[in-house]
């Protein structure tokens, strides 16, 4: 375990879903060795949400305890209202309070969008989006009594920038930025902190992603080269005490940059005090505004150099 002065989660009981695997998994392991106790959810399925037989999550409680931490495994899916509420239960009655939950379970099911089925559809919002809900609202009540707590949600550049064939994961992804902001904005009364990672890193999920164009497989090979390990210190920085006056913000990790994304504002506008009509649409607010127009573009054209 990390020696006391690097201890910054110490007493802290955190929930981390999707931590069998993955980011989710260095998450949980680097929180417990800053001192953390862990509730490691898992429910143990394939990146697609199959049925699996292993068992991750428990590997990942056995690996904190033999490290002198403490942790429990919980395997609830968070896309069930009811099942979110009782991870959050498990950890109150278990380590007497809750103190950080780490939205990171998620799922992928991609698809071009013309031959995208509801079924895909959904399947993925109920993990990413609707878990995310479901886990923070659970939480919130606690929250709110203790007057602290900090949720550390993962968005993707799937959304905040865009990727081909992942309409469903990038909806989901910008949802969760939207909810993180939402909740930064009416609990921060409460000293109840938001925040979003995006993060580059090379996963079940990421080796999932198809390859069928130049494109996707460039961005796997890049993907690649970036590890879990690189996101779980700004996850645990973020559920400290030392990010007490970070909220409602969005850091996109690239192995060792760090960046903090922006957020819609306006850019640049036009006015006609008579008013605007299809035609002055199309010959005076369309060309004015189109040097400002932002390019249709996946995230590697704009992440385009290499990690460092």
């Amino acid at each position: 375990m990390s020696n006391e002065n690097s201890k910054t989660m110490q007493d802290k009981v955190v929930v981390v879903t999707g931590a069998g695997r993955g980011i989710g998994r260095e998450i949980a392991l680097l929180m417990a060795r800053h001192g953390a106790r862990v509730v490691v959810n898992d429910v143990g399925v394939s990146v697609t949400g199959e049925n699996s037989a292993e068992d991750p999550g428990q590997e990942v409680v056995d690996l904190i305890v033999a490290e002198g931490g403490q942790a429990v495994v919980n395997r609830d899916s968070v896309a069930d209202w009811n099942a979110a509420n009782r991870i959050v239960t498990q950890a109150v009655e278990r380590f007497g309070r809750i103190d950080c939950v780490v939205n990171n379970a998620g799922i992928l099911r991609d698809r071009i969008f013309h031959q995208m089925s509801p079924d895909e559809w959904d399947a993925v919002i109920a993990v990413h989006l609707k878990g995310s809900f479901n886990m923070s609202r659970a939480a919130i009540t606690h929250f709110r009594e203790q007057k602290s707590g900090a949720f550390v949600h993962m968005t993707s550049t799937s959304g905040l920038i865009g990727n081909i064939g992942q309409a469903n994961y990038a909806a989901a992804k910008m949802g969760i930025a939207g909810l993180s902001k939402s909740i930064a904005l009416d609990a921060s009364r409460y000293g109840v902190r938001s925040n979003c990672i995006s993060p580059f890193a090379w996963s079940r999920m990421a080796g999932a992603v198809p390859t069928d164009t130049p494109e996707q497989a460039e961005r796997v090979a890049r993907a690649m080269s970036m590890k879990p390990t690189d996101i779980a210190p700004l996850a645990v920085f973020l559920g400290s005490d030392a990010a007490s006056q970070v909220n409602g913000q969005i850091f996109t990790v690239r192995r060792n940059e760090i960046f903090l994304m922006s957020q819609p504002r306006p850019v640049r506008s036009v006015q006609r005090s008579e008013g605007w009509t299809p035609q002055t649409l199309a010959e005076h607010m369309a060309p004015a505004l189109a040097p400002s127009f932002f390019p249709v573009e996946v995230s590697g054209q704009v992440f385009a150099w290499d990690p460092i």
